[in-house]
């Protein structure tokens, strides 16, 4: 399995943006899915968006479409999610995670990192 760890969250207004970053560990990750969820208190986690090893491929849910990038940079074994326009309500705990699968990624990945707290203030 693949370690990850996330960076860049923080404290932003509402309009504001944010780069958070996804370190992964091994000499595999290209050949990874990396996806973004985000949980909020009381909120089931929710997926946000993904991205195949070679970046030809992106999804992103609904509720961040046009608003939030995801890239990834193989050399530095890292993936991004660059969050612009946010707002109060995308304030969660944002993880990184991995999967073989680009389906699989979406609902249930198997490896995940420990979080990153993003918090839009109004």
């Amino acid at each position: 399995q693949v370690q990850l760890v996330e960076s860049g969250g923080g404290l932003v207004q509402a309009g504001g943006s944010l780069r958070l970053s996804c370190a992964a560990s091994g000499r595999t990750f290209s050949t990874y899915v990396m996806g973004w969820f985000r949980q909020s208190p009381g909120k089931e986690r929710e997926f946000v968006a993904a991205i195949n090893w070679s970046g030809g491929y992106t999804y992103y849910a609904d509720s961040v479409k046009g608003r939030f990038t995801i890239s990834r940079d193989n050399a530095k074994n890292t993936v991004y999610l660059q969050m612009n326009s946010l707002k109060p309500e995308d304030t969660a705990v944002y993880y990184c995670a991995a999967d073989r699968d680009r389906e699989v990624v979406r609902v249930s990945p198997r490896s995940w990192g420990q979080g990153t707290q993003v918090t839009v203030s109004s």
